[in-house]
């Protein structure tokens, strides 16, 4: 991975950028018909399931949660609510996820965040070297450490993804 700074294009970049990380920008054609982001991120890059996380907004306890995992797996709620000690955990509305995070569904990123929330990365992040998650919009994803996705959004790290 490069440690050039990419053009901006999206907050998550930015702050990527502003923080000095190493990172790479994987650019693809967004298919509106594919039925999953996250599957379609991973066949265009060419990269295994395993290392394309996707990032859902969650309510815990009535707090807006982050958690970032494998698309090719699922959330855990009970896992999540877990991970931060909370007691219920249920998905977030759609439009709040939008307005909170100021990205779209299918291209919210767990970087560069209108309001920062709490986040919690599954642990099966750190069995690779790097993994992709949203640069912010459909068709943009960066691939960086776990270690320094988990650093720039303050996360904690547990089980929180279902196979």
């Amino acid at each position: 991975m490069a440690k050039k700074k990419a053009p901006a294009g999206t907050p998550a970049i930015a702050a990527l950028n502003s923080a000095g990380a190493q990172f790479t920008v994987h650019a693809y054609e967004h298919d509106p018909a594919h039925p999953s982001y996250g599957e379609e991120a991973a066949q265009a890059m060419g990269v295994s399931p395993d290392r394309v996380f996707k990032t859902l907004v969650a309510e815990v306890d009535g707090v807006l949660t982050v958690a970032v995992v494998p698309v090719s797996g699922s959330l855990d709620l009970k896992a999540l609510a877990a991970a931060v000690s909370g007691k219920r955990a249920a998905m977030a509305d759609p439009a709040l996820a939008e307005r909170t995070t100021g990205y779209v569904r299918g291209g919210i990123s767990p970087l560069g965040q209108r309001k920062r929330l709490r986040t919690v990365v599954d642990e099966s992040a750190g069995a690779h070297a790097t993994i992709c998650v949203s640069a912010g919009r459909r068709g943009l994803e960066v691939e960086l450490a776990p270690a320094t996705l988990a650093a720039l959004t303050d996360a904690a790290v547990a089980p929180i993804a279902r196979a």
